[in-house]
């Protein structure tokens, strides 16, 4: 029993915020109730007599207690306490405490001179004499509203003239129709039928019973007045006392019926989770959305744009430095490189119209796939912040694209030699071709000569031929490098974007849904 109350609480928990806390707020006295009744005495069962005035309820009370504790008819006190006799006082305290019964309104039966059998019986039984529910003072309704809701097993008495009475049915029967394991009926007064009609009388009530959502409670046919059928009455009493359920099956009882009142709003669909795959969808499309894919092709050629530049033979490699950054282009920081380039730093172009429209239209189609099928308030708890976001998204995501440090300022170490390289060609070759000539005009002396060529022309025309050769040769490498700087620069700018969608969309949604599997288990445990 304790771990359905203890499922109970973890389902209101999870649900609270979520769900209409009219709802959830009579789940919680339920949970609170069996926490406290759990605690106290298991070897008692709180019997309640309840009934209307002039029903017999008081003297169906005396009639079983032997004794006259409650007053009858008339004579009875206007009061809004329950008369409580208890049998076996042993552990009783705190029980009759927490049913909040005053003192001189208790009788402990082990007190008493007279120890009959039936008495004996009925050990470990704390009897309730409720106000009459149809009292015209309020005080009087609600403490056997109070009282009606702590007892273990309810005896409910009717009158044979008002039996039918709606005010019995539906304020309470009918409320309490799945507590009908901890529920008897009393037809009282039974001497005043004639004989032939009592089970004709009796079947009525079954029906009525029946309509209620009751089939299956007893129902005894009693006469306090001449002792007909109490020892029936007392034999049922004992026999549910000894069984030692009635508190559990109560329990049970509330527990059960909090827990389908929260199920009819919360909703039977089976909870689901957020796949990875799902959200690397997300991902995807905010990534397109934000523009990922072309940052990333311009981080390629803004690579290549400046290797080729630092590679490239230096007479005709400062051509391309006259052409626009491909990345200044889309306004992004370049780094420390970024005056020498001739890019722009800070805030880069304002999102298109479309691509809100993508961002929109990515988180709703997820917001659809993980809501469909459930109940409509988990399903707003759902989208609550997805969609109260939208509106800040896009630009989180700009700004997260903008922040994101692309490495795009930095060149592989080998292009560093090759530019040194090329230089050292140059150098060769412009000296080569200085020293040829002041060669040919006799300036210097005549030059040596290898292979039958003058050193001046090897120096010339190495230094051009290697130079020309050594930036085909690093064009190929350009194109791998930056195509793996793009690549580099791309993760950065999926975990940037992922970051932001984890933190407005993803985790709520998990957040939600988690929550939602936490009071799902809850209540498919408290009802199992």
């Amino acid at each position: 029993m304790g771990a359905r109350v203890a499922a109970l609480e973890s389902a209101v928990g999870a649900a609270t915020g979520r769900l209409d806390d009219r709802v959830l707020a009579p789940a919680r006295t339920v949970t609170d109730r069996a926490a406290a009744r759990l605690r106290l005495s298991a070897d008692h069962t709180v019997v309640a007599i309840a009934g209307a005035t002039g029903s017999g309820k008081s003297s169906t009370f005396n009639a079983l207690t032997g004794l006259e504790l409650s007053a009858v008819g008339v004579r009875r006190p206007t009061t809004s306490w329950a008369t409580a006799c208890v049998w076996g006082s042993d552990g009783a305290h705190e029980l009759l405490e927490w049913l909040g019964i005053p003192a001189r309104h208790q009788t402990t039966r082990d007190s008493m001179l007279d120890t009959r059998r039936e008495d004996n019986a009925l050990d470990g039984v704390v009897l309730l004499d409720l106000p009459d529910h149809d009292s015209t003072e309020v005080s009087h309704h609600l403490e056997v509203d109070r009282l009606v809701a702590l007892a273990d097993m309810m005896v409910w008495v009717l009158d044979p003239q008002k039996y039918a009475d709606a005010a019995i049915h539906h304020r309470y029967l009918e409320p309490l129709r799945t507590h009908g394991e901890v529920m008897v009926v009393v037809l009282n007064h039974i001497d005043t039928v004639p004989p032939e009609r009592r089970q004709a009388m009796v079947d009525d009530v079954r029906r009525l019973l029946e309509a209620d959502g009751l089939p299956d409670v007893p129902v005894v046919a009693v006469s306090a007045r001449e002792g007909i059928g109490l020892d029936d009455l007392r034999a049922l009493i004992r026999r549910r006392v000894e069984e030692k359920r009635m508190s559990r099956a109560r329990l049970q009882a509330d527990v059960r019926a909090a827990a389908e009142r929260v199920e009819e709003v919360s909703g039977t669909a089976a909870p689901r989770s957020l796949s990875d795959e799902r959200v690397q969808r997300l991902e995807d499309g905010l990534a397109e959305a934000a523009g990922v894919p072309a940052v990333a092709e311009a981080v390629e050629r803004s690579t290549r744009s400046r290797a080729r530049r630092a590679t490239g033979w230096p007479p005709v490699a400062w051509v391309s430095a006259l052409r626009p950054d491909p990345l200044a282009k889309l306004g992004l920081d370049l780094g420390d490189e970024a005056a020498t380039l001739g890019g722009r730093s800070g805030r880069g172009p304002e999102a298109a119209s479309v691509q809100r429209s993508r961002v929109d239209s990515e988180v709703r189609s997820l917001l659809d796939d993980v809501t469909d099928g459930l109940a409509e308030p988990w399903a707003v708890a759902v989208r609550r912040e997805p969609v109260a976001a939208l509106g800040t998204l896009g630009d989180r995501l700009d700004e997260s694209l903008r922040a994101t440090d692309l490495g795009a300022s930095r060149l592989p170490g080998w292009v560093q030699l090759v530019r040194v390289l090329q230089w050292l060609l140059l150098l060769a070759a412009v000296g080569g071709g200085v020293w040829a000539l002041l060669d040919a005009t006799g300036t210097v002396e005549d030059a040596p000569e290898v292979a039958g060529i003058s050193v001046p022309l090897l120096l010339l025309g190495g230094g051009v031929l290697l130079g020309l050769v050594l930036w085909l040769v690093s064009a190929g490498l350009v194109r791998g490098a930056a195509r793996r700087q793009a690549e580099r620069a791309e993760v950065r700018l999926r975990e940037s974007i992922a970051a932001v969608s984890s933190e407005l969309v993803v985790t709520p949604v998990r957040t939600e849904l988690a929550a939602y599997e936490t009071c799902h288990r809850g209540l498919a445990t408290a009802l199992r």
